[in-house]
């Protein structure tokens, strides 16, 4: 197969390269910069693009961003992307728009040969590859949305103003409800989104980083 590499490791990139060719396939481009891969991907139509998802300038979201920009521009192009951790957005953009010719897996994957070439083939030849981690994740955060969607409208303006640190008092004097109205809502959201007392966290910090994470 023709493949298209990008990845700002030059040991890794040299890595793959190796790896790639000795299994049999073209490399029609190694890149080390986000910056002309898409353009790229587009002129050379490789049958596979290997992304990895930190790359320079910033080294935080570049080459995950330009494979989404890819998938955008060219739905078929299959893409397999290579991070050292699950990066939830952008993941979850990529699958939501279609998961044929995809795939996401944790680097440390690599190191298991066989199945990373198995997992270049199967994306190339349209399928989809996904680390276990990656799903998990995003799984986890698509479950904590749909806790959301849960409360009542009166419910997302208690933990609104719970997230802006007011206290029950200040949130039933901004509501004009009263306290124990304020406190039976409250109870609501922690059973609602499934934070029991045993918890051993703080229910109400926990409750504000789901409406935050949301």
């Amino acid at each position: 197969m023709r493949l298209m590499i990008a990845e700002d490791s030059v040991l890794l990139r040299a890595g793959l390269e190796r790896l790639l060719t000795d299994a049999g396939h073209e490399i029609v481009a190694s890149i080390g910069t986000a910056d002309d891969l898409v353009r790229l991907a587009l002129e050379l139509a490789p049958d596979l693009s290997i992304i990895d998802v930190r790359m320079p300038p910033t080294f935080t979201d570049e080459g995950i961003r330009a494979a989404v920009q890819l998938r955008q521009q060219s739905p078929d192009t299959p893409v397999l992307v290579l991070s050292q951790y699950v990066e939830e957005r952008y993941a979850s953009e990529l699958i939501a728009n279609s998961t044929r010719g995809l795939g996401y897996l944790l680097k440390e994957r690599v190191a298991d040969v066989d199945d990373f070439l198995d997992a270049v083939r199967t994306v190339a030849d349209g399928g989809t590859s996904l680390d276990p981690e990656v799903v998990a994740q995003i799984v986890v955060r698509s479950r904590k949305r749909d806790d959301l969607t849960q409360l009542t409208g009166r419910e997302h303006d208690v933990l609104q103003l719970m997230a802006q640190g007011r206290s029950n008092s200040a949130i039933a004097g901004t509501l004009f409800v009263s306290e124990g109205s304020v406190e039976k809502h409250v109870s609501a959201i922690f059973a609602k989104l499934g934070l029991h007392p045993a918890d051993s966290e703080n229910r109400r910090v926990m409750a504000v980083l789901r409406y935050l994470e949301s």
